[in-house]
């Protein structure tokens, strides 16, 4: 592998780690187009499902009041698999490395985005759609310049690969899941659901979060705040480099100061890992709670627990067969469980062993590859 071989591994190293602040000054200035094909990928796979929605329905809303009928059911599939499967085929287009066939891709993501303005954009003027899909391209390749892209990706990733310990915290999480159902089966809770704006709730739900995040923070900074000092850095640590595109780079004695971009995405990136696996935990407890609620409440319960609330509810713009207070008690819930889960990554130290510590070792990983990086770029 040549040296330039060598640093474009190396970059792809970093971005998939979700670290563009590492790279050289006009790295992310290069192949910008190329670079966002797995965004541009996963937005034509919305609008061409929003194609299909406006093919079968006739109309450029979902909105599904009462019983569904045939349609509506598959109306309704489609919006359970579409985030799914434009994240998969995002993830696909990722693994295309050649520049090439990139661009085909992009070309052809443009032009079905081009398609679904035409024929399933939300409104029924095609300049208004098409004008709304440009500003979302634009969106993406700014993300791609800035290195948000990279990051949201690596987001992504974290929060599919945490899927896997979903079952490990779920135990942990069963205290708060007892205490939950309680809460569940609370009239006042089911009344205020009914009755409270969604408006109110967001930014009730937002508190919640930012009291949560803010002692996962604090608690990130603690631990890694010796890591970031350059005399932390040890001979021996070069041996975590064997297998990677940094094995032949050449090291300096003693690390080089992160710079304030660096010391703020290295953070920001550490604390994100805790904050989707317990995101992740949380959501697929809300969406238990969700579809436990979908087989138990009638309408004579509904009409119970919430003095006559409606049947129907919104989500994202769209009328669903699904009681809004249900909806929104759902939401209540998951909040809650991601504060308990994040109270209990500050405290428990099972599960600091657990996962924050690995993450820690590869952040260290990642601060040794940032040195060799530096020394091999600042060289050429």
């Amino acid at each position: 592998m040549n040296a330039n071989d060598q640093r474009q591994s190396a970059e792809r190293w970093f971005l998939r780690r979700g670290l563009p602040a590492v790279l050289r000054p006009g790295t992310l200035l290069r192949h910008v187009w190329q670079r966002s094909a797995p965004a541009l990928a996963a937005f034509a796979v919305m609008m061409a499902f929003s194609i299909l929605v406006v093919a079968v329905t006739g109309k450029r809303t979902i909105d599904i009041v009462g019983t569904p009928n045939r349609t509506e059911w598959f109306v309704l599939a489609v919006v359970v698999l579409v985030l799914p499967t434009a994240a998969v085929a995002g993830w696909l287009v990722s693994r295309v490395h050649g520049s090439r066939a990139r661009t085909v891709i992009v070309a052809v993501s443009i032009g079905v985005a081009v398609l679904g303005a035409l024929f399933g954009g939300p409104s029924p003027r095609f300049v208004v759609d098409l004008l709304a899909e440009a500003v979302i391209i634009g969106a993406i390749l700014l993300c791609t310049v800035t290195g948000v892209g990279a990051v949201l990706a690596w987001a992504v990733r974290m929060m599919w690969e945490n899927l896997a310990s979903v079952g490990g915290l779920l135990v942990g999480a069963l205290p708060v899941m007892l205490l939950t159902v309680l809460v569940f089966f609370n009239g006042p809770v089911w009344t205020m659901a009914s009755k409270v704006t969604r408006g109110r709730l967001w930014l009730a739900l937002l508190f919640l979060l930012m009291v949560a995040v803010t002692f996962l923070i604090s608690g990130t900074l603690a631990r890694v705040r010796p890591i970031l000092d350059p005399a932390a850095k040890r001979p021996e640590h070069a041996a975590l480099l064997a297998g990677t595109p940094f094995g032949a780079m050449p090291d300096r004695p003693r690390r080089k100061p992160l710079s304030g971009p660096e010391r703020i995405n290295v953070v920001f990136v550490l604390a994100m890992s805790q904050i989707v696996q317990v995101l992740t935990v949380a959501l697929v407890t809300g969406l238990l709670f969700l579809f436990f609620g979908l087989i138990l409440i009638s309408p004579e319960l509904l009409a119970a627990l919430t003095a006559g609330g409606a049947s129907d509810g919104h989500f994202l713009g769209m009328t669903l067969p699904i009681p809004q207070a249900l909806i929104q008690v759902a939401m209540f819930l998951t909040a809650l469980t991601f504060m308990y889960l994040a109270a209990r990554a500050g405290g428990d130290k099972e599960y600091r062993a657990q996962y924050l510590d690995p993450l820690i070792d590869d952040l260290l990983l990642t601060l040794v590859a940032r040195d060799r990086y530096r020394a091999a770029t600042a060289a050429t």
